[in-house]
């Protein structure tokens, strides 16, 4: 309890971190919102008393601690181009923005575990080396590969050259495959690598050896001995993972003009729609700062020594 109670005095603090940063992101952006709202040919004196109705003609401070304490009341604000409530719009572009980042995760893990377990057996106990180069160079590669990149590839593939697949919108089953596609490929690779080094460590305890000397047939070693002792790592960064894909959502949808939290976050920053921009912002940090806080929080009960580690 005590562990809990502190981690979550390090989440507060680091929201609060996160709503500043992102507050401040926004406002130093050059231009005006309101006149980016209304259009250039909008009056001078329209302009003006939408601002002052707006506050943004008050000090940055108040304009801060005003935000702080709509914030608390559980108002995100209302956007300055749309006019809809911030959370109307989280509300309606959310379940497109999870969707693709879901499928992706559970993806990531249906490639990485037959991945990771096979390798981890065909080269344990220092045997096909180059089949472990080749394995381990490939993951790295693709591991550091950004998902922008991976999207633009995809496109010219599947859209340009192959013409197979849809490049943009949401306009059916098929046109979520590029998409979860080019999120999931890199967590995949650095999952699979992950677990291939698991493997091949549990392969070589002694309870394995056991298992062996009892003759039990080897996809029962494999699969109900080694494979759950070698998936808590790789769960672990599988969940640090999940936030990161959601993340990645961003330049993703932009590229596939996916109409999720990441289009609308790009869109409001162009236009410099204050409130939406933020809100987006503070849900995508807290998503990744929750996530984090849920693997400790495990780690924490299979193994109270790392709570008391990290206290």
């Amino acid at each position: 309890m005590r562990y809990l109670v502190r981690r979550t005095g390090r989440l507060l603090v680091s929201l609060l971190v996160l709503l500043t940063a992102a507050f401040l992101m926004i406002h130093v952006i050059p231009g005006d919102p309101v006149r980016g709202a209304l259009g250039p040919t909008a009056p001078a004196d329209l302009v003006a008393a939408r601002r002052e109705s707006l506050g943004l003609n008050d000090p940055l401070a108040v304009q801060y601690l005003n935000y702080l304490r709509h914030l608390l009341a559980g108002d995100l604000g209302t956007s300055m181009i749309s006019g809809l409530p911030v959370s109307e719009m989280l509300a309606q572009r959310l379940p497109a923005t999870l969707s693709i980042a879901l499928l992706a995760f559970v993806g990531a893990v249906a490639i990485a575990v037959p991945l990771g377990v096979g390798f981890g057996v065909l080269t344990r106990n220092g045997r096909a080396r180059r089949a472990e180069l080749g394995f381990t160079s490939v993951s790295s590669v693709l591991g550091t590969i950004p998902e922008f990149l991976f999207a633009v590839g995809l496109v010219y593939l599947f859209g340009v050259q192959w013409q197979i697949l849809p490049v943009a919108g949401r306009s059916g089953p098929e046109s979520y495959v590029l998409p979860v596609l080019c999120l999931a490929i890199g967590p995949a690779a650095l999952l699979a690598r992950i677990l291939r080094v698991e493997m091949v460590a549990i392969l070589t305890a002694d309870f394995i050896r056991t298992a062996r000397a009892k003759r039990l047939p080897a996809p029962i070693i494999y699969l109900r001995h080694a494979l759950p002792n070698a998936l808590t790592a790789t769960l672990t960064i599988g969940g640090l993972l999940l936030g990161s894909m959601i993340a990645g959502t961003i330049l993703v949808e932009s590229v596939f003009a996916w109409p999720g939290l990441g289009s609308t976050i790009v869109q409001s920053i162009l236009t410099k729609d204050y409130p939406v921009a933020q809100g987006i912002v503070l849900f995508y940090g807290a998503t990744v700062l929750v996530l984090t806080m849920v693997v400790d929080l495990i780690l924490a009960a299979l193994d109270p020594r790392s709570a008391i580690g990290q206290s």
